[in-house]
C-alpha cells in the first residue's frame, strides 16, 4: 500500500469539458487502485455543483450547433471514432485491466462490444427516418420526425469502463444530443482517452464532457434543470433512486439495475459426457469471468432432477483448475481466467457473502476465501467459490452479490424452475441449456425475464437489439442502444400539413375530419 505522503506525487485524472482537459474546483477527491496489487496509482477529484454547471453550460452551448449538423456529418464523425477506437483496442484494454483488474482478454472482448454499439449508431441516417403520409384528408398531408432531446447525462459503473459508456453516448451523439459521462470515480482513465479520440475524430468542443465524483456529483446532475436525459447502468438501489430522483425532476430516465441471473440445466445435458463438458464449460465464463463482477453473470445454476450430481462435480472439478492472478500476467504462456476484485472493501463483502451461506447451511463445495495470488498478496482476490443445496430464503441466493460465487439450487422439474426465476425480484438475464426444443420453447415463452439464452449461458444482445431486463433490473421504458436507445434519445413530433389552394374546402368551426 501507498505511504500518505506518496498519494501527493501521483497523478490526477482531470475532467475533460468544452474539448480539453481541466482542472475541477473542487478540493474533494479519491484514489484509483490497481486491484492485482493494492496500489494507489492515481487521485481523482471529486466535482462540485460548481463543476457539474461548468459541464452542463458547455453541453448547452454546443447542442444547438449539433443538433443542426447534417446527420451524415454526425455519422461520419462515429466512423471516424470507430477507427480510433480500433487503433487504440490495446490501450484501452489495458487501461481497463489496471483499473478493474479483469484479464486482458476479457477487457478486449468487452471494448470490441463497446465498438459493435458505435457501428450499429454509424446508421443513424436511416434509423431516424421518420414516416410520411400522403393525402390524409384533402390536401394535407402528415409526416413525422424524430429529434433530440438536448443535454444527457450517462452514470456508468465501474466493471465495464468501455462497454457501457458506449452503450449510451454513441447513440446519444448520433441523435444530435450533447453528452455529460460520469464514469466510475474508480475505473475513469478509459473515459478521458475515449474523450480524447473523440476530438480527434471531429466532434465539435462542448458535444462530449466528462466529469467524476461520488453521490454529491451524481445528485447534481439529477438535479441539473439543464439536463433533460439520463441514463444509468449499476446496483438497483441505485437504479431506483436515479429513476425517482430525477422523473421528479422532469427528466427523461433509464435506469438498469442489478441481477440474480438463473441458469436452468435438464438432464439431457448431464447424460453424456459431451454435453456435460459442453454445460460445465459454458458455466465456468458466465460465473467466473470477469471475476463474476457482471450484471449478466450467471450466480445461480438451477439443476433439475437427475442433473445435478454429475453437474456440481463437473463444476467443481473445471473451478478448481481456473487460473487466477493479475489481468495483465501468464502462467505457462497460458492467459490468467479470472482477476482480482475491483477494491478491498467489495471483496471483502463478497467474502462475507460466502460466510453467511456456509452459516445458512450451504454445501461448501469450494471455498475461494483467503486466496493469494504470489507475488500479489496486496491484491484483491478471492478464489472461485461454489455452494451447493442453495435454499431460496438463503442470503446467497436473494441478493447480488456480485463475485465469483455460484449457486446450485435444485428442483424437480423444469415447471418448478420457471416458477423459481419468476418468483425472483430481479430479471434481467437467465439460460436454459437442453436439447429439447418443446422444453426451450416453453421455457422462452413463459419466462419472465427480459434476456433469455437458449444453451448461450450470457445472452447479452447484439448492438441492433437493446439491452435491459424486467421487473427490478429496470427502471424505466425503454432498454439501452439498439431502436430502443435511438428513441430515448429523440423525441417524436408529427406535423400535418396544407397549402392554400383556391379549390380548397374552407375552414370551420367543428373537429375536423379529414375524410
Amino acid at each position: 500500500m501507498n505511504k500518505p505522503a506518496d498519494l501527493q506525487q501521483l497523478p490526477s485524472v482531470p475532467l475533460w469539458i468544452n474539448g480539453k482537459p481541466c482542472a475541477a474546483s473542487s478540493q474533494r477527491a479519491g484514489e484509483i487502485t490497481n486491484p492485482a496489487t493494492g496500489k494507489v496509482t492515481k487521485t481523482i477529484p471529486f466535482c462540485n455543483a460548481a463543476d457539474i454547471d461548468a459541464a452542463v453550460q458547455a453541453a448547452t452551448a454546443a447542442f444547438p450547433a449539433w443538433r443542426d449538423a447534417p446527420v451524415l456529418r454526425r455519422a461520419r464523425v462515429l466512423m471516424k471514432f470507430r477507427e480510433l477506437l480500433e487503433a487504440n483496442r490495446n490501450e484501452l484494454a489495458q487501461l481497463v485491466t489496471q483499473e478493474h483488474g479483469k484479464t486482458l482478454a476479457d477487457a478486449a472482448g468487452s471494448v470490441q462490444r463497446g465498438i459493435e454499439v458505435v457501428e450499429f449508431a454509424m446508421g443513424i441516417p436511416h434509423l431516424i427516418k421518420g414516416e410520411y403520409s400522403e393525402e390524409i384528408g384533402t390536401g394535407v398531408d402528415c409526416h413525422s420526425i424524430r429529434q433530440p432531446i438536448g443535454v444527457c447525462a450517462g452514470i456508468t459503473p465501474f466493471n465495464f469502463p468501455v462497454m457501457v459508456p458506449l452503450w449510451m453516448f454513441p447513440v446519444a451523439l448520433a441523435c444530435g444530443n450533447t453528452f455529460i459521462l460520469k464514469p466510475s470515480e474508480k475505473v475513469p482513465s478509459a473515459s478521458m482517452l475515449m474523450a480524447k479520440l473523440l476530438t480527434q475524430a471531429g466532434l465539435p468542443d462542448g458535444v462530449f464532457n466528462v466529469v467524476h465524483g461520488d453521490k454529491e456529483a451524481v445528485d447534481c446532475l439529477l438535479n441539473h434543470p439543464g439536463i433533460r436525459g439520463i441514463s444509468f447502468v449499476g446496483s438497483t438501489p441505485i437504479a431506483k433512486y436515479i429513476y425517482e430522483t430525477a422523473s421528479k425532476n422532469g427528466k427523461r430516465v433509464q435506469a438498469l439495475g442489478g441481477a440474480k441471473n438463473h441458469a436452468v440445466i435438464l438432464p439431457d445435458m448431464t447424460a453424456n459426457p459431451s454435453d456435460l463438458e459442453f454445460t460445465a464449460d459454458a458455466l465456468m465464463g458466465a460465473a467466473y469471468g470477469s471475476a463474476g463482477e457482471r450484471c449478466m453473470s450467471i450466480s445461480a445454476v438451477v439443476a433439475v432432477g437427475a442433473a445435478a450430481d454429475p453437474l456440481v462435480a463437473k463444476l467443481k472439478e473445471k473451478a478448481s483448475a481456473l487460473k487466477i492472478g493479475p489481468g495483465d500476467s501468464k502462467i505457462d504462456g497460458k492467459e490468467m481466467d479470472m482477476g482480482p476484485l475491483v477494491t478491498k472493501v467489495h471483496r471483502d463483502k463478497v467474502s462475507s457473502y460466502v460466510d453467511k451461506g456456509a452459516a445458512e447451511g450451504a454445501v461448501m463445495v469450494l471455498d475461494g476465501r483467503g486466496y493469494k495470488v504470489k507475488g500479489h498478496e496486496e491484491g484483491f482476490f478471492l478464489g472461485a467459490t461454489l455452494l451447493d443445496k442453495v435454499r431460496t430464503d438463503m442470503a446467497v441466493y436473494k441478493e447480488e452479490i456480485f463475485g465469483p460465487v455460484l449457486v446450485v439450487v435444485r428442483v424437480d422439474t423444469l415447471d418448478d424452475a420457471i416458477k423459481l426465476i419468476n418468483a425472483n425480484p430481479y430479471a434481467n438475464g437467465t439460460a436454459i441449456f437442453t436439447r429439447a426444443g418443446g422444453a426451450a420453447r416453453k421455457f422462452e415463452r413463459e419466462i419472465e425475464v427480459g434476456m433469455v439464452g437458449i444453451n448461450v449461458p450470457i445472452p447479452v444482445p447484439v448492438a441492433f437489439y437493446s439491452f435491459g431486463g424486467w421487473r427490478n433490473s429496470l427502471f424505466g421504458d425503454q432498454h439501452v442502444h439498439g431502436m430502443e436507445g435511438v428513441r430515448f434519445y429523440t423525441r417524436a413530433k408529427v406535423i400535418s400539413t396544407r397549402w392554400p389552394d383556391a379549390n380548397a374546402v374552407p375552414q370551420g368551426f367543428n373537429m375536423p375530419t379529414l375524410g
